[in-house]
């Protein structure tokens, strides 16, 4: 009798402890869910297809983070369907470029969601537009997560669309997780070469990276909130053509969207700081799955996806300091050169409708 009655106990006692430990999981859960405030009404920098269904949704990185998206599926569609996960530009949100990215892969089939990304839109993260390669990183790979376990995906049948500096990201994505049957980089940033590096690896010299390093230092103790990066407004007359272009995208109703850094203040100045001290695409040579790098032959930032392609394809190129082995799969990857395009019009196609969403459904139906 008192060994059933110790026995009575200690499982009272482990159902309790269970139930208090499911109990302050769900409390966590439903704390940082609660810190998400999603706007539910459409407030994109685009309307809505006529063709798809658009819902909010949340979910969990591995970094306890929780990030806000919005799923776009084809209507009417059966069966268990391909999916892509999209996020970027660097500083944008799900409102503008990502969003429209997402929008029109549905409009052609795929499952598709485009995330703010931790610290940026409305996706959880304190301090606010803060950065890192293994943080980003994790963002795609979560939201391979999620769609892995929806109903109406096949989850070997996942891709991912990188623009701007999340293209970069999106390549080291693909690196990581062999759940990543196909990548699209639009666009792309290498942020953590131009971080390291400056524009045309002008700053590629040690004594330029050590100045960066010591005003970095000053800057953390002086003032670690300070943001910086924000689209310069009013434009100066003698502006690059390229800072003109972010103009037209980020400060007018074109892409204007008041959760965007690009379109506002920027992010924290300190908040890239691991980016200039890492090369995160060093095994890109190695990926295995299908890869599109799309830029446009008039974007100042095309050196930066034609050198990380014939790096993934040959394991060299100018600008990496790294050599590798050529890729064992180089048939599946390709290089796509838009004549005529800028930098930003494949943010969402500019005046000459530059994005080639056909295209792009093509190589995802065929990899996926």
């Amino acid at each position: 009798m008192k060994k059933a009655l110790m026995l009575c106990a200690a499982m009272f006692a482990l159902a309790a402890m269970t139930a208090c430990k499911q109990n302050t999981n769900n409390q966590t859960q439903d704390n940082m869910e609660q810190r998400l405030t999603l706007t539910q009404e459409w407030d994109k920098v685009f309307p809505l297809s006529e063709k798809v269904n658009h819902r909010k949704v949340t979910f969990e990185t591995q970094y306890g983070l929780t990030l806000a998206a919005d799923l776009y599926t084809p209507k009417n569609a059966q069966g268990k369907l391909a999916a892509i996960a999209v996020s970027g530009p660097f500083g944008a949100v799900k409102e503008q470029s990502s969003g429209l990215y997402a929008m029109r892969m549905a409009e052609r089939g795929f499952v598709a969601l485009a995330f703010d990304p931790s610290y940026t839109g409305e996706s959880s993260g304190e301090p606010r537009r803060t950065a890192s390669p293994d943080i980003n990183t994790e963002d795609f790979l979560a939201a391979v997560d999620y769609l892995s376990k929806l109903g109406n995906v096949d989850p070997e049948r996942i891709g991912i669309i990188g623009i701007c500096g999340w293209g970069g990201i999106a390549l080291n994505a693909a690196a990581a997780d062999t759940r990543i049957k196909a990548t699209v980089a639009s666009t792309m940033y290498d942020m953590s070469r131009i971080s390291g590096n400056g524009y045309f690896d002008s700053d590629d010299k040690e004594e330029s990276r050590h100045a960066a390093r010591e005003a970095m230092g000053k800057q953390r103790l002086s003032d670690p909130m300070a943001m910086a990066g924000g689209v310069v407004d009013p434009l100066p007359e003698d502006a690059p053509q390229f800072v003109k272009d972010y103009h037209a995208y980020y400060k007018t109703p074109r892409g204007y969207h008041k959760r965007s850094g690009n379109s506002n203040d920027g992010w924290r100045t300190i908040g890239t700081q691991a980016y200039a001290n890492a090369r995160f695409l060093y095994y890109i040579n190695e990926i295995r799955s299908a890869v599109l790098v799309m830029h446009g032959a008039e974007a100042h930032s095309r050196y930066f996806g034609e050198a990380a392609y014939h790096y993934m394809v040959d394991g060299k190129a100018e600008g990496y300091n790294f050599v590798g082995k050529p890729n064992p799969n180089p048939d599946n990857k390709q290089l796509l050169i838009i004549p005529g395009a800028t930098h930003c019009d494949l943010y969402d196609g500019g005046e000459g409708n530059y994005i080639p969403w056909d295209a792009l459904a093509e190589f995802f139906s065929k990899n996926l």
